[in-house]
């Protein structure tokens, strides 16, 4: 540390920060005598040899976040006893009983470190494939020996596309006109399906708006790639569920059953032998993957989860897992904090609609706290995220600090707006507080000085939001999008 330079010192202590608010997030995970990065069947159908590994050797690379730090450690075998693969996500871990059976039953959602980042900032896919907010999540059960899982991803739609925060409240996707799509669209799905077998796409974009054309280019593209393991539907979310309609659901839940019923699920005895594997997957997305999927996903996971209690003989015949009080209240509050966890790690706040997936049903008190995770998702979107994307990039390796660099990207002059708009800001307010104390004794009078003056702050704040892109906190460190 003595060597460095002033700015040097003062640069470290902004990549101490980073490093430090990367890690302050809640959601990392870590075992020293589980691998944590695989699901139940790929631990199962892994050769001996794989099963004498370390850790570290036999992780999957998506799901270890700590595989920058751990270079060096991975380059001496004699070591690797010491490096520990650490996961970012969520797992929740619930003993239940029905029917005076009791079994353990599990929920893991493992959030891929390949084209991570947060929400505006990355979005689509990376010239290798890698989809942005990808998570794999795992439902599982353990009943005397025996041990059952359903499998099921997220992503970002897969082809290049951004929405790059602006001060707008919700910023227009713009689809890449400049690079081949099915290029990186092709291996994203070839490695999907060395993964998990036969897809499912489910998307639930508007079909209409500025979501329209991304449900429009993504089906296009499904059906120009041609490929019979892969398949698509499209159900507009919102549209469906308008008006509080959310029995509307399981129109897509009957439409999908078939298709669930012919990837089944993984199932092995208590000697180990295995029943039945899981053939296929579902791949759901909206715009963010985090609310609309995460209802859908809980959906498809009680689905599979009924067949299988039955077939471990927990349930009997006829009953209903919405029927088991106890349990639905855990599966239901399981489901919306796995939301919330995802949520805050790529948005910055918790889930949308986690009322619906708690109760079964859509709240007031829901609506409210939707639209105040709302506001404060537009303000880290805007004037926050590109501090948490940086500290992303640092942590994972995309970018490396090189100590001879002449000039750190940290220093990036401010031209007169931004000091400008911090003082627009303060007096538009304070002329909208002038205008209440001075107002005459009249309701007509009051409302006209808040009209004049609420117009005089709109007006100012919509030349602000004309060039709205200066002003939001955009990275620094990884400039240059991957896709370019």
């Amino acid at each position: 540390m003595l060597h460095l330079t002033d700015i040097q010192l003062q640069d470290n202590k902004v990549f101490l920060s980073m490093l430090s608010h990367v890690l302050s997030v809640d959601g990392f995970y870590f075992s020293t005598t589980y691998d944590l990065t695989h699901t139940l069947q790929r631990l199962a159908n892994t050769s001996p040899e794989f099963q004498e590994m370390s850790l570290l050797e036999r992780a999957d690379p998506r799901f270890v976040w700590n595989g920058h730090l751990l270079r060096e450690f991975a380059a001496q075998p004699e070591i690797h006893r010491f490096a520990t693969p650490v996961m970012h996500g969520f797992i929740t871990m619930h003993s239940c009983s029905i029917n005076g059976k009791c079994f353990d039953w599990l929920l893991v959602s493992r959030r891929s470190c390949f084209r991570a980042g947060v929400r505006y900032y990355v979005r689509g896919i990376d010239s290798e494939g890698h989809a942005a907010n990808f998570v794999e999540t795992e439902q599982i059960v353990h009943y005397k020996g025996s041990k059952a899982s359903f499998v099921q991803t997220r992503g970002s739609i897969p082809f290049f596309w951004s929405q790059r925060p602006n001060l707008k409240y919700k910023p227009k996707p713009q689809i890449s006109k400049s690079v081949n799509h099915m290029d990186g669209f092709q291996r994203h799905f070839d490695s999907q399906i060395i993964s998990y077998g036969k897809q499912m796409i489910v998307n639930l974009v508007n079909q209409k708006g500025s979501e329209k054309p991304l449900e429009q280019t993504f089906a296009k593209m499904v059906n120009s790639m041609a490929n019979g393991m892969v398949k698509y539907i499209a159900f507009d979310f919102h549209k469906e569920c308008s008006r509080m309609r959310w029995d509307r659901l399981q129109i897509l839940v009957d439409q999908l059953a078939e298709q669930q019923d012919e990837f089944s699920y993984f199932l092995v005895d208590s000697d180990g032998k295995i029943v039945t594997q899981q053939e296929g997957i579902f791949r759901s997305n909206c715009m963010d993957c985090l609310d609309r999927t995460n209802v859908i996903q809980s959906l498809l996971a009680r689905r599979s989860l009924q067949a299988q209690l039955q077939r471990l003989g927990v349930l009997h015949v006829g009953q209903r897992i919405e029927e088991q009080a106890d349990f639905e209240k855990i599966y239901k509050n399981a489901w919306a904090d796995n939301a919330n966890a995802c949520a805050k790690q790529y948005a910055g706040t918790g889930a949308l609609k986690t009322d619906y997936t708690r109760t079964g049903k859509r709240t007031q008190w829901g609506l409210i706290m939707d639209g105040w995770n709302s506001l404060v998702r537009y303000y880290k979107n805007n004037f926050s995220d590109g501090f948490r994307q940086d500290a992303i990039d640092l942590f994972l390796g995309n970018y490396s600090v090189d100590e001879v660099e002449p000039a750190s990207p940290l220093h990036v002059k401010k031209d007169w707006k931004f000091l400008a708009l911090p003082i627009i800001m303060v007096v538009a307010f304070s002329m909208c507080i002038i205008c209440l104390l001075m107002a005459g004794d009249t309701w007509t009078e009051t409302l006209a000085y808040v009209l004049f003056w609420g117009s005089a702050s709109f007006g100012t704040f919509a030349i602000i939001l004309y060039n709205g892109k200066d002003f939001v906190d955009a990275p620094k460190l990884v400039q240059k999008e991957k896709m370019d």
